[in-house]
């Protein structure tokens, strides 16, 4: 039987060499372990707020007079709220909070400021969506200390006599698709969106570069088959894995954690339906852009960690900074947590969950596109 030779030194660091040399021939690779630390870094240290701030406030204001404006100053001032825009009735308001287009909506009624004079103890009315607890809660707890400042500030001379215990007015607050504050409520529905962006991406993700590994990329690309044939035939069997996986988690979500359940079911499925469509054209191009099923699964995670962490699932989307919300525009998970929270929590219809459906087909049309444009070219 022949003796092992020693360990070599020369023979070892060969081998090291040629490492390194794959390492820096693989362009993918070497950019995800640059990339990925500075992508994390950047997200965590700057893009992620626990305490949101600035967030999109309207008002209806239907008693105009100093009290009212210096409030809705005060809440400017907080930092907290941001006023966009005025409504002129609790209607718009309902509908630009089951949008989402505001956090909050802020009442001034009526006769707020006669029976301020008068010494009634009057409230304004504060409605906020607390599908996300974590949005809202900071936020509504700064309320009440607004409220003595403006009191300072506006009944001194004659009215100093108003300025007293209990509070010349108040706020009373509303929340509205989850006023016990419960955290599964937001969490598990963002869930089935979390679940099918990793694994569909993933699986689709390997699908033209197993082929190309196998050698059988080669006898499709042979087939008088169209690419667009090729892509949604590839496509559709995880179609179906799609639809199981949310049914599952469906089910999971209402006998299981006991979230609410006011919306249509055929709107869940189609949204699930197209959020499925966008997330496997994802998965496709990838496939069609990297040259190894490794190349494929880096890209994969480099797509799902923006997901995860700019989407709102994790942490308040209004809360980020302007450039970390438009790369969460960009993301099709960002509306699918829009819809499927819509629809269950509260009720939406079609008309409110149009501005979260289009931007999800635009974005599968055109990643779509990309994967056609790239298919011929996974060989060379």
């Amino acid at each position: 039987m022949k003796k092992r030779s020693a360990f070599s030194v020369t023979r070892w660091w060969a081998i090291v060499l040629k490492e390194f040399l794959q390492l820096r021939r693989d362009r993918i690779t070497f950019g995800m372990i640059i990339g990925v630390p500075i992508i994390q870094l950047s997200l965590f240290g700057f893009a992620i707020n626990t305490d949101p701030k600035h967030l999109p406030t309207a008002v209806i204001i239907h008693d105009q007079s100093e009290f009212s404006r210096s409030f809705i100053a005060a809440m400017t001032n907080s930092a907290y709220f941001d006023i966009i825009e005025t409504l002129p009735d609790e209607e718009a308001g309902r509908r630009a909070l089951a949008q989402g287009r505001v956090q909050f909506v802020l009442s001034v009624p009526v006769d707020f400021s006669r029976k301020l004079l008068r010494g009634e103890h009057p409230s304004l009315l504060l409605e906020a969506d607390a599908t996300d607890p974590t949005a809202t809660n900071t936020a509504v707890g700064a309320l009440p200390g607004l409220v003595q400042p403006v009191a300072d500030k506006d009944l001194k001379g004659p009215l100093a006599y108003l300025n007293g215990t209990p509070n010349a007015f108040g706020v009373q607050v509303h929340n509205l698709y989850n006023p016990e504050g419960i955290t599964q409520y937001n969490v598990v529905p963002g869930l089935m969106g979390v679940i099918l962006t990793m694994t569909l991406v993933m699986m689709t993700g390997l699908a033209v570069t197993r082929e190309r590994e196998r050698g059988t990329m080669e006898n499709l690309l042979a087939t008088p088959a169209l690419p667009v044939e090729v892509m949604t035939g590839k496509i559709v069997p995880y179609v179906v894995i799609g639809l199981i996986q949310a049914t599952i988690i469906l089910v999971a979500t209402r006998f299981i954690f006991h979230v609410p359940f006011f919306g249509s079911v055929v709107a869940i499925y189609l949204s699930a339906l197209l959020f499925i469509a966008a997330n496997l054209t994802v998965g496709i191009t990838l496939s069609s852009l990297a040259q190894n099923q490794l190349q494929a699964m880096q890209l994969s995670v480099f797509y799902f960690l923006p997901n995860i962490l700019l989407s709102g699932f994790m942490f308040p989307f209004a809360g980020m900074p302007r450039w970390a919300q438009f790369i969460g525009d960009l993301l099709p998970l960002t509306y699918f947590n829009r819809l499927i929270r819509g629809i269950l929590l509260k009720g939406n219809g079609w008309a409110d969950l149009w501005p979260s459906v289009w931007p999800m087909a635009l974005f599968t049309v055109i990643v779509m596109a990309i994967a056609l444009r790239f298919y011929r070219r996974t060989l060379d």
